[in-house]
């Protein structure tokens, strides 16, 4: 809350003549959104556009909005919760994220997108141990056994699901719409925002219409992470800035 336009303004010009002295004749940057921030932040956004910054790349990212949240109307999502209710599920807080690693995530990604997670299983413990009381783990129990489930990451404002997962009965059980129902009425129902992530593949390109569909029946709607492309060598556009 001290950082001004003028400290901003000093960093980013500092960075560029840095890298461009370096020899490195590009960086990019992507842009944090503003759900994230505590108060406005847009300085950088402004300085790009000051030294012809190139876009990228956006991802669409779908979030409920806790100030105008909207109400569930999809009836496959009020199908999908009583599901769950009627099977019994229930959801447990986790401080060991490798069950769900090693039972669900890795091996559905293998089997659907044939990628792995970003984070292997003991990175994501490793930044657990560091930040504790921001990445937490939730996991969702048929009859005792392990069958999905969802890796948060908490911020002040917003409870960003980071990885979501189920095994091939989450259908007929219910577990993610079970699962979200949840983390979004009761969970994290004081946070300002809940960010669903991305949807795109391809860098951007494309977007899974299935998976987008599904987090905006549960009152998602869409905003966008930017990625830029900066010539280092384009700090002198800077020198004029002030008037």
């Amino acid at each position: 809350d001290k950082i001004k336009f003028s400290e901003a303004f000093q960093v980013f010009k500092t960075l560029l003549i840095y890298l461009e002295k370096e020899n490195i004749k590009t960086c990019q940057l992507k842009l944090l959104p503003e759900i994230y921030t505590s108060l406005p932040n847009n300085e950088i956004s402004y300085l790009l556009f000051k030294v012809n910054a190139a876009l990228l790349r956006k991802d669409l990212t779908s979030v409920i909005d806790y100030t105008n949240q909207l109400s569930i109307d999809s009836s496959n999502r009020k199908r999908g919760i009583k599901k769950g209710i009627k099977n019994g599920l229930e959801v447990k807080e986790e401080s060991d994220l490798s069950s769900f690693w090693n039972e669900i995530l890795i091996p559905n990604l293998k089997f659907t997108h044939d990628t792995k997670p970003v984070h292997s299983a003991e990175e994501i413990m490793k930044l657990k141990e560091k930040f504790p009381n921001n990445i937490k783990q939730f996991n969702v129990y048929y009859n005792d056994t392990l069958v999905g489930g969802t890796t948060i990451f908490e911020s002040n404002n917003v409870a960003h699901a980071q990885y979501i997962s189920a095994n091939t009965d989450k259908q007929k059980l219910g577990t993610l719409d079970f699962l979200f129902n949840y983390l979004i009425n009761e969970k994290f129902k004081n946070k300002s925002f809940f960010d669903f992530g991305i949807s795109n593949e391809n860098q951007g390109q494309q977007i899974n219409e299935g998976l987008l569909a599904w987090k905006e029946s549960f009152g998602a709607r869409s905003i966008v992470h930017e990625f830029y492309e900066i010539e280092t060598k384009n700090h002198h556009l800077l020198n004029d800035l002030y008037l």
